[in-house]
C-alpha cells in the first residue's frame, strides 16, 4: 500500500490550492477517525480521504470527470481496487452503489470536512477549538449556511451505525487535532 509521504507527494503534483489540500486534510482526518471508530484500517481510510479530490482542480470545470480521472491517477500508482472505487463513488453523479464501509465514510466524510471548516470561519477566533458539537448542529441545520456541505449526503453516515451527532462529534474531533495544519 502507498504509504502517506507518497501520498502526499503525488498531492503535490496535482493539487496546487492550499485551500484544497487543506479540505483533504481535514477529510483524511475524519475517515481516521472514523476507522478507529468503527474498527476499520486506519492507514487505509486515511489514505482514501487524503486523496478523495487528487483531480478535482483538473476537472472543477467538468464535474462529471471529477473522481473518474482521479481514479485513474491512483490506479495508474498500483492503489487498490477498494481505495480507487470509494473514491471514484464519492462523486453521486456517477451513480456508482457505495456498497463498503469505505465507500460510505468517505462519502459522508467529504462534505463533512467543509461544514466544520465552514463553522470555524465565523467563529469570532476564526478557530475550530472554538467550535462545539452544539454550534456544528446549529449550522447543520441552517440550510442556507455553507450550502455546498450537502446535509443528506452527512446523513448518511447512519449507513455506518452512527447517528448524525455521533459523526459530527468524531468529525469536529479529529479535525481539531490537526487544526494548525490547515489554519484553523
Amino acid at each position: 500500500m502507498m504509504n502517506r509521504d507518497q501520498a502526499l507527494s503525488y498531492l503535490r503534483d496535482y493539487v496546487k490550492s492550499d485551500n484544497l489540500l487543506n479540505h483533504m486534510l481535514g477529510v483524511e482526518a475524519i475517515m481516521r477517525g472514523l476507522a478507529k471508530r468503527l474498527g476499520q484500517d486506519e492507514e487505509k481510510w486515511a489514505l482514501t480521504g487524503l486523496l478523495h479530490d487528487i483531480d478535482y482542480e483538473m476537472t472543477e470545470n467538468n464535474p462529471q470527470e471529477h473522481s473518474v480521472i482521479g481514479a485513474k491517477i491512483l490506479e495508474e500508482k498500483g492503489l487498490e481496487p477498494d481505495i480507487v472505487y470509494a473514491i471514484k463513488a464519492h462523486n453521486e453523479i456517477h451513480g456508482l452503489p457505495r456498497n463498503t464501509m469505505l465507500d460510505k465514510a468517505l462519502y459522508a466524510a467529504d462534505p463533512t470536512a467543509g461544514l466544520i471548516a465552514a463553522v470555524a470561519y465565523v467563529m469570532p477566533s476564526k478557530k475550530l477549538e472554538e467550535v462545539q458539537l452544539k454550534s456544528l448542529k446549529k449550522k447543520f441545520k441552517d440550510k442556507a449556511f455553507a450550502k455546498g456541505a450537502n446535509r443528506e449526503q452527512i446523513k448518511s453516515c447512519e449507513e455506518l451505525g452512527l447517528t448524525v451527532d455521533q459523526f459530527l462529534e468524531i468529525s469536529l474531533q479529529e479535525m481539531k487535532k490537526i487544526a494548525d495544519q490547515i489554519g484553523l
